[in-house]
């Protein structure tokens, strides 16, 4: 073959902001450096890398032998490293100026570390749309990698017409787009390398459609190679996949040559024009939609596969990853919040100062907490911590300790609804009228902590499976019989306990703090746990009216308020819930006093309830977190199911965070207490994950005609945990 055929292979490479040392060890051991190690072993033998900051940045700090022999394959040009958004955001999300901010600074740290040109960057979960063209370019990238799939969805042939690259653009800001091919990623590594290079002879024997040479890019992530279950073995064990690889490219680099994209785009003009809809790779396109319609599709996609209709699975692509905002309200949460404090960076006078906050904010917008598919995402509560973590260390630089505090009032989350922020130190506060008048943030900022980063137990697509294994007895766990299950099965399920699917309890509200619960008297914590009791009142997700936000330099308060009805055996009820939340400046304490009234001509006897949250990670091993029941020094579990009587005042701690969250309430209540759990997949199977945990303060109340009841409650917060 006269015309060479070209191979270019793409190894994307990151550990997310939070990430524990262990796992980047972990993947450092069984991924990064077994590639690097092969590549110098065969030098002829051309790639391309991306490697996040944060990843980088550890990399620097614990293994730097490793970057230096990276940056000689670089120097050597066998490497070519891309760029990208340097905490590896989902760009499509964020604010242009932080778009164009974080490839830059990513572009930056590339070339001063490694001493080499940038002309590409890496876009965190190939999440593509059309307005990215603009602030890519203008940070001075000239390709980007996306899936062919997004080029198929609007008409391109994958057998003939994605074996180059093709040029877009916005308001004129040009920008080279090369497709990653499907069928390479399914294929490397999990077919034989004899299937890949058949495959590849095939493509390369095909008639030219232009007068260059064709190309097949595959781009993935570096895990793959390695880190995920059973690859390790696969890739560089005794199934030496990669060397089997490198060795063959070499026996057949008389047609097939690899090679990296930039040095393809200074020889090669582009196929021609493509302008691309906003997409992802299909399975992100799955997850990102409603539930029940993710399990659909998943299995609409799985019985066209199977009839090997392309014809059809091509124009089918799900939701966009902006469906992860609709999906969760935590994610959309944290998503305004980071819009809210980056506004409040970029109105800032240039200097120092701004550029040291716009790194913290940028550290926030790592995507792994905003999204979720079969592994990890915003249920992996390290990642949501870390990402808080940031915003609050940016947001101190805006605002200190020497700030006035402030109220605003505006609709955060954009849900139509207005919200009031209360901006203090040490402590913010986020609280929603519209949804029942609900505290859903709770910052300590001196730690840069969010005390009420919980989860509510949702529903997912994949939970299905588990359930369908459990009843046919096919779900392996570690009670299981030490055997594989009947090759008739296509698929595994694993789950890391057993009785997972008895845990798979979902919520009909997002958990929060001060949130208010009308209960029957035959109510029990069993069924309030399990979400499946009867809630008398019309409070919990209900508008509350603002009666008054002010706010000085010493305090701010609001005063909310809802005429709401509450059954009582057949009969409604109206009943009034009037609660005042004050919050003094440099006071760690916020205090909310209830009160309870009615308009009826005779009395009425309610069951009454404040739920509160506390977000600890850690909060499932005792080592970690505790709880103390009013003083007492016996520390108990947070992630436990218990009901207290008589409770007057108790702490949850926590040794990690070096933090102490004490609740005082005026009136002696009953006190039930349970964690949120999610079922969620890990690579190894179904778990279960600690999510934080509720605590219910229960009343019987005995309401006269023109009686007011009340009661306070004082949540404050130190930097001291109780460690007796």
């Amino acid at each position: 073959m006269s015309v060479p055929f070209y191979l270019m292979l793409v190894f994307h490479n990151h550990q997310p902001v939070g990430q524990f040392d262990h796992v980047v060890e972990h993947s450092v051991n069984v991924s990064y450096l077994p590639l690097i190690e092969l590549l110098e072993q065969h030098p002829t033998i051309r790639v391309a890398m991306h490697y996040s900051g944060p990843l980088l940045d550890w990399l620097k700090q614990h293994h730097g032998e490793i970057v230096e022999r990276l940056q000689r394959l670089v120097t050597r040009k066998q490497v070519e490293l891309l760029s990208g958004g340097y905490y590896d955001p989902v760009l499509a999300v964020l604010p242009d100026e932080d778009k164009v901010g974080q490839v830059q600074k990513m572009t930056a740290e590339v070339q001063a570390t490694f001493g080499c040109e940038v002309a590409g960057a890496w876009l965190a979960e190939r999440v593509w749309e059309p307005h990215l063209a603009r602030p890519i370019a203008e940070a001075g990238i000239k390709y980007v990698i996306v899936d062919d799939t997004h080029f198929e969805s609007v008409g391109f042939d994958r057998d003939g017409d994605l074996f180059g690259y093709y040029l877009t653009e916005d308001q004129g800001f040009p920008v080279a787009l090369f497709p990653s091919l499907t069928r390479l990623r399914y294929s490397i590594p999990w077919e034989t390398v004899d299937v890949a290079i058949e495959w590849l002879r095939e493509q390369a024997s095909q008639p030219l459609t232009s007068n260059q040479p064709k190309i097949a890019l595959m781009g993935d992530d570096g895990e793959k190679f390695g880190t995920w279950p059973q690859t390790y073995e696969h890739c560089w064990g005794d199934g030496k996949y990669m060397e089997s690889l490198f060795t063959a490219l070499e026996h057949n680099s008389d047609w097939l040559q690899t090679t990296t994209p930039s040095q393809y785009l200074a020889k090669y003009p582009p196929l021609g024009r493509a302008y691309l809809p906003s997409a992802s790779y299909m399975e992100m396109g799955v997850w990102s939609l409603p539930t029940e319609m993710s399990h659909n599709l998943d299995r609409l996609l799985q019985a066209m596969n199977n009839a090997n209709r392309s014809d059809v699975t091509r124009f089918m692509r799900g939701g966009l990853w902006r469906g992860f905002m609709v999906k969760y309200d935590e994610v959309n949460h944290m998503h305004k919040r980071m819009l809210f404090v980056s506004r409040k960076i970029h109105d800032m006078r240039r200097g120092r100062k701004r550029d040291m906050a716009l790194d913290l904010l940028w550290s926030s917008q790592s995507n792994d907490p905003y999204w979720h598919g079969l592994f990890g995402g915003i249920y992996l509560f390290n990642f949501r911590v870390a990402n808080y973590a940031g915003l609050l260390a940016a947001e101190n630089a805006v605002s200190d300790h020497e700030s006035p505090i402030q109220l605003t009032r505006a609709d955060l989350d954009l849900d139509g609804y207005e919200d009031v922020i209360i901006s203090g130190w040490p402590l913010n506060s986020y609280w929603s009228p519209a949804r029942g008048g609900a505290l859903f943030e709770l910052d300590y900022r001196p730690a840069h902590y969010n005390l009420a980063n919980v989860m509510t137990r949702q529903r997912e697509a994949y939970h299905i499976e588990l359930v369908e294994a459990a009843a046919d007895n096919t779900l392996i766990t570690p009670l299981s019989p030490h055997q594989e299950p009947e090759s008739s099965r296509s698929k595994v399920v694993r789950a890391k306990e057993a009785g997972l699917e008895h845990l798979l309890i979902y919520d009909w509200h997002r958990h929060g703090s001060f949130i208010d619960h009308f209960i029957a008297p035959s109510t029990t914590l069993n069924e309030f746990y399990h979400a499946q009791y009867a809630e008398q009142g019309d409070f919990i997700n209900q508008p509350y009216e603002v009666l008054n936000a002010t706010c000085n330099e010493a305090e701010a308060i609001l005063r909310l308020q809802r005429r709401g009805q509450v059954w009582i055996g057949e009969v409604r009820r109206d009943v009034i819930v009037h609660k005042t939340a004050y919050q003094q400046q440099h006071s760690p304490a916020l205090r909310v006093v209830y009160n309870l009234s009615h308009n009826a001509d005779q009395a009425v006897d309610l069951r009454f309830g404040v739920e509160t949250v506390v977000g600890f990670d850690g909060g499932q091993d005792l080592h970690y977190c505790a709880l103390h029941i009013n003083d007492a020094h016996e520390r108990l579990l947070l992630n436990a199911i218990r009901e207290f009587e008589a409770i007057t005042r108790y702490t949850a701690d926590t040794n990690l965070r070096n933090l102490t969250l004490r609740t005082e309430i005026s009136r002696p209540c009953f006190l039930w207490q349970y964690p949120l759990e999610t079922i969620s997949l890990s690579e190894a199977g179904f778990e279960r994950g600690y999510q934080g945990t509720v605590f219910l303060h229960l009343w019987n109340i005995h309401l006269a005609p023109g009686e007011t009841w009340q009661v306070t409650i004082t949540q404050s917060v130190q930097q001291m945990a109780t460690r007796n």
